[in-house]
């Protein structure tokens, strides 16, 4: 077996380096390519009128709860007694949690307890975007996480 030189040693460690930098390098283009985006152009200007957004949505006393079953996505929206609301519109914008990409705009319907609309779901962690706006102009704004789980499994 030869001696171990010192430019062995140089390329093995150069080596090693281009490695690291290189995958370094690819997931922060991975990062930056799927960045969704901001959720506010300036968030000074956003927290300035934040509170009384929100008071004003309490106000409501609206309780949001997002199921997904048989390729039907599922929105309920009840007031503090627990009775169904039927808002004047509902907007959702509906996408994985970590990109945009996939993002749908289900048209949703009023079903007598809760709005529906269809929707292809695969499984996993997404993100609904909800806009719904009161009978007295109301608006009403929240991310609902929703997981949903591969039933192969």
């Amino acid at each position: 077996m030869a001696p171990l030189t010192g430019k062995q040693v140089f390329i093995g460690v150069a080596a090693a380096f281009g490695v690291i930098i290189g995958v370094n390098l690819v997931l922060a283009v991975q990062a930056v390519r799927t960045f969704p985006g901001l959720e506010v152009a300036n968030s000074y200007v956003a927290s300035q009128e934040f509170d009384r957004k929100r008071a004003v949505q309490l106000a409501l006393g609206w309780d949001i709860a997002a199921s997904y079953d048989n390729g039907m996505l599922r929105i309920a929206i009840t007031d503090g007694d627990g009775r169904p609301v039927h808002a004047a519109s509902v907007l959702a914008t509906v996408g994985w949690a970590t990109s945009t990409h996939d993002d749908i705009n289900p048209a949703f319907a009023w079903d007598g307890d809760a709005f529906i609309a269809p929707a292809k779901l695969e499984p996993g962690n997404w993100n609904i975007r909800l806009i719904a706006v009161a009978e007295d102009g109301t608006e009403f704004r929240q991310r609902i996480p929703l997981y949903i789980r591969d039933e192969r499994n």
